[in-house]
């Protein structure tokens, strides 16, 4: 079952590395995503499931990566079982997901990658299924819409459609994150939208099979350069 899930925003500039003389302005996200994965692991978890969403289909994700693209000459290690022959490169959401769990004790790892609502990693959701104690590392960003800077420009809709992420986010409300719009979620440019549905089935699931109840902590809500970044924690009873 789904004993724990921390969530998290990928954006590249939470590498200080790459964020350069912009790195203090995220100390603080860092250090939310630091104490939401350190809570993970204090669970107690047979494996960590990193959940983040893909651009395309695939069975496979390659095991190792690089920030080459962003920049920096970096590379990262995911730790889940070795890809096969038709492994696509690791999307930001992995990249990320995998630096976070860098210096962190050798837990087994997987991956699903979620697109458009369906698993295409090789551990299907619900989680329950695996008959483990699963730590879930969810990754995904609010809206990119929330001031004229923004990637996405700016839309009066963005700043109640992530308020209202938040607030299920703290309250573990299964029910409006899985009511998310979609077509909203793409008008605002939201990437983290699959993950969280993934997230809402995978404790629903986990609530029915093991009567299981989360309690849950928003640890940030921030919109830093136009885009709403969360960081929360589920953790069972």
């Amino acid at each position: 079952m789904m004993i724990a899930a921390a969530v998290v925003p990928h954006p590249p500039v939470l590498v200080p590395e790459i964020a350069q003389g912009f790195a203090p302005d995220l100390d603080a996200l860092r250090a939310a995503c630091d104490l939401a994965v350190g809570r993970l692991y204090a669970a107690g978890p047979d494996e960590i499931l990193i959940v983040g969403a893909g651009d395309r289909q695939s069975t496979d994700i390659a095991v190792t990566g690089s920030f080459r693209e962003y920049g920096l000459d970096l590379a990262v290690d995911g730790r889940w079982p070795a890809a096969g022959a038709t492994s696509i490169p690791m999307t930001l959401p992995f990249l990320i997901g995998a630096w976070l769990l860098r210096d962190r004790p050798a837990t087994p790892v997987r991956h699903a990658a979620m697109v458009d609502g369906s698993v295409t990693g090789p551990l299907p959701l619900p989680v329950t299924a695996t008959g483990r104690r699963q730590a879930l590392l969810v990754l995904g960003d609010g809206s990119a819409s929330r001031t004229q800077q923004a990637p996405g420009h700016f839309d009066e809709r963005a700043e109640p459609y992530d308020a209202a992420v938040a607030r299920a986010l703290a309250t573990v409300d299964t029910k409006a994150l899985a009511a998310l719009d979609p077509d909203l979620s793409r008008a605002l440019h939201v990437a983290g939208l699959p993950a969280w549905q993934a997230l809402a089935a995978a404790a629903e699931a986990s609530a029915e099979a093991s009567d299981v109840e989360y309690d849950a902590e928003l640890l940030y809500e921030e919109a830093p350069y136009g885009v709403g970044y969360f960081v929360a924690t589920w953790i069972a009873r």
